[in-house]
Formats: structure tokens, sequence, C-alpha cells
């Protein structure tokens, strides 16, 4: 089963993402901050982060750039899963590192569909 960190400070949308997840048949864990997120990866490595972008303490933004620069994390897909929605936004986020961009609101499918094709590889 692919373990999945869920990187949200919202605890609606974390609880939203989260059991949609479970109901596709991921482990899924959840942290509230790109601090807790750090921390969270050098434990026990996840197959995919799904990260937002306006957190306290560190930005998603951030958060992604770290690990992709850590040789540890830098193949692990990240989905970045923002209210931000510009096209600048979505740039922005690839530019980062991001594997891939998901503007809020979504459709279930979407994102269920964009984690599980980047888990496939």
């Amino acid at each position: 089963m692919s373990r999945v960190l869920v990187v949200e400070d919202s605890q609606s949308q974390r609880e939203m993402i989260s059991n949609l997840l479970k109901q596709s048949g991921l482990e899924v864990t959840v942290v509230g901050d790109g601090l807790e997120a750090l921390e969270a990866v050098q434990g026990d490595r996840p197959d995919l982060i799904v990260l937002d972008i306006v957190m306290p303490r560190m930005n998603g933004y951030e958060v992604c750039r770290r690990l992709k620069a850590d040789p540890l994390t830098q193949n692990t897909p990240i989905v970045m899963c923002s209210s931000k929605g510009e096209e600048f936004d979505r740039y922005w986020g690839i530019r980062q590192g991001a594997d891939a961009y998901i503007a809020k609101p979504f459709q279930p499918q979407e994102l269920v569909g964009t984690i599980k094709q980047l888990l496939r590889g």
C-alpha cells in the first residue's frame, strides 16, 4: 500500500483530503505545517507528498525546494494543492520542483487520479 503525507494547515481540508485518499486505498499521514512535514519525512519517508502552499512557519514552496534539494527525498513526488490558482502560482510551484499542481477547489477524481498516476511512475 502506498504511503502519502498530506501537509495542510486547514483542519477541514486535511480531513477531506485524508478521507478521500484513504477511500482510494492509500495509507495517509497528516501534518499541519511545513516544519512538521520536514520532520515527518526524516522518520518515515512517504511515497508521495500532497503539499499546501500557504501555511504558518514555512510555506509549501520552501518545503518543496528543501525536499527536492535533499538526495534522500529528491525523487519523492510532490503534488502542490493550493487555493492559489493563478497561472503564475502553478508555474512557480512547478519551478520549485513540484511534480503536479492542483488548484482548490478541485474535483476529487482529479486529485486521486494525479496521485495514482505519479505513484505508478
